[in-house]
């Protein structure tokens, strides 16, 4: 055995330790789409705890290394591990090494790393390619970033409202990210993306999510919601 086999047992009997069995029931339910017994069912705060302490030491080094894992909450680790990498470009490198191996929306959603929001240009320019980049989790991912780093002024263009509304798909987590996305532009940018309600510019299936999102929103004024009660669409 390998010293980086060695790590990611190490790391797999660490999880394995934290296991809770009622949390793994429950969030087997959140994660439909990954077999229950990829979950270990590790509390979140455990996990981000133990990602602290590991980070910066050999094992993490090696653990990274590897991929793919085989569970849940290696891929959760892997994410918080990179996330605490304050070299932009070895983090970038590294993001977009994992992005691939992303096979669940948690594991997609994790807080973006801090290093990012340092580097507004060079992550739109990755944010393109994400949402172009027909993969699921890494058009989720990509919308997901754009969502939360440039829908705040100043770093808000309307052009990138367009970049979402362009993206067509059959999966169920795009769609979701799409819809997320427009509830969120409509409670904080409303004068540049009523508009994309109003001319039906997304599908369907998007259009009335978003609406249903926004109207659960505390951002939207009342006179708001009511108007984008009157936009929904039939199927």
């Amino acid at each position: 055995m390998d010293d980086r086999q060695q790590a990611v047992r190490q790391v797999q009997s660490d999880l394995l330790a934290m296991r809770d069995d009622g949390y793994q029931a429950f969030h087997s339910k959140l994660v439909p789409n990954l077999p229950p017994e990829l979950i270990i069912g590790v509390r979140t705060p455990q996990l981000r705890t133990y990602a602290k302490k590991l980070a910066g030491t050999e094992t993490a080094e090696l653990f990274l290394e590897q991929l793919p894992h085989t569970y849940y909450e290696e891929n959760n680790l892997h994410g918080m591990l990179l996330a605490q990498i304050r070299d932009f470009d070895t983090c970038l490198a590294q993001w977009n090494r994992f992005l691939p191996y992303i096979d669940n929306w948690a594991t997609c959603d994790l807080p973006l790393p801090k290093v990012f929001a340092g580097h507004p240009e060079e992550i739109l320019e990755q944010v393109r390619q994400w949402i172009d980049s027909g993969e699921t989790y890494t058009v989720r991912y990509g919308i997901g970033a754009l969502m939360r780093l440039y829908l705040d002024a100043p770093a808000f263009q309307p052009e990138y409202l367009e970049w979402v509304a362009q993206v067509r798909s059959e999966e169920y987590y795009v769609n979701m990210m799409i819809a997320w996305y427009f509830a969120t532009a409509l409670a904080k940018q409303w004068e540049a993306s009523h508009g994309y309600i109003e001319q039906h510019r997304l599908d369907v299936w998007c259009h009335n999510k978003a609406i249903q999102k926004a109207i659960e929103s505390r951002r939207l004024t009342t006179e708001q919601k009511d108007y984008l009660r009157t936009q929904k669409q039939r199927k």
